[in-house]
C-alpha cells in the first residue's frame, strides 16, 4: 500500500470547494495585514481563529502569501532558463513536493508561484513507493532543460538521508547528467550563497542570488491540477 505522503484524511473536508472559497476569504485578510506589518503567524491565528479554520488550512494560507517586497524580489531573481548552467537544489524539499504529488495529495501554489505542499518532515524521512518515480521525474526534467551539473543538497540531520543520497545516485546513473549529491549539515546556508537554486522554502528564496520554479514546469509538463487558496 502507498504511503501518501503528505495525506490526512481530514484534506478532503479542508479542502472542498466549499473550504477554499473561505479560505481565499480568510487570505485576504491574512495579506492585508502582512502588508501593514504583522507578523505572518500572528497575522494568520488571528484570521484563523475568526474564519474557525483548521490548523492545515492556516498552514497552507501562510505558505501561500507573501508580502510585496517578497514577491517583487523572489519575481526578479526568479530565471526562466538554467541552460549550460549548474543548479543547485534543496533535496528533501524537490523530492518530497514530487513524493507528494504522486501520492495525489495536496499541492497548492503560493503567490510566488512556487508549489508547495503540507508534508511535515520534522527531521524524520521515510523512502516510499513514489521515490523512485519522484526523482525521475524530477531528472526528466533536468535533463530537458540541458543543464550542465546538478548538485542536490541533503540535510545530515535528517533520518535516512544516506539511503535517499544511494537512491538518487543509482537512479541519476541512467541519465545524462553531471550529478554531485551532499550531505551537509546547513542546507539553507549553503543554498544562500548560490545561483539558479532550486526550492521552494521561503527563507531560501528570499537569500539566493536567483532560483528557478522546476516544480512549476513539471506541474505544467503533466497537466496537473495545483490548489489555489490565495
Amino acid at each position: 500500500m502507498n504511503a501518501k505522503r503528505g495525506y490526512v484524511p481530514e484534506d478532503d473536508r479542508n479542502f472542498s470547494k466549499e473550504s477554499l472559497t473561505k479560505m481565499r476569504t480568510a487570505s485576504r485578510h491574512v495579506l492585508y495585514l502582512i502588508n501593514e506589518g504583522y507578523d505572518l503567524k500572528q497575522a494568520t491565528t488571528f484570521v484563523g481563529n475568526h474564519f474557525i479554520l483548521s490548523e492545515r488550512q492556516r498552514l497552507a494560507i501562510a505558505r501561500s502569501v507573501s508580502v510585496e517586497e517578497q514577491l517583487n524580489a523572489r519575481k526578479n531573481k526568479e530565471k526562466e532558463s538554467a541552460e549550460g548552467s549548474e543548479v543547485w537544489i534543496d533535496g528533501f524539499n524537490a523530492i518530497i513536493t514530487a513524493e507528494v504529488l504522486l501520492s495525489d495529495s495536496i499541492l497548492f501554489e503560493g503567490m510566488d508561484g512556487t508549489i508547495r505542499d503540507l508534508a511535515a518532515l520534522r527531521g524524520t524521512y521515510k523512502i516510499i513507493p513514489e521515490t523512485r518515480a519522484a526523482a525521475e521525474m524530477i531528472f526528466d526534467e533536468l535533463s530537458e532543460m540541458k543543464v550542465s551539473a546538478v548538485h542536490i543538497l541533503l540535510d545530515e540531520p535528517v533520518s535516512n538521508s544516506g539511503r535517499l543520497k544511494t537512491l538518487l545516485a543509482e537512479i541519476g546513473e541512467k541519465y545524462n547528467l553531471k550529478l554531485d549529491i551532499q550531505i551537509i549539515r546547513e542546507v539553507d546556508r549553503e543554498l544562500y550563497k548560490k545561483e539558479n537554486v532550486i526550492t521552494a522554502d521561503a527563507i531560501i528564496l528570499d537569500n539566493c542570488i536567483s532560483w528557478i520554479n522546476l516544480m512549476k514546469r513539471i506541474i505544467k509538463r503533466h497537466e496537473i491540477n495545483i490548489l489555489r487558496v490565495w
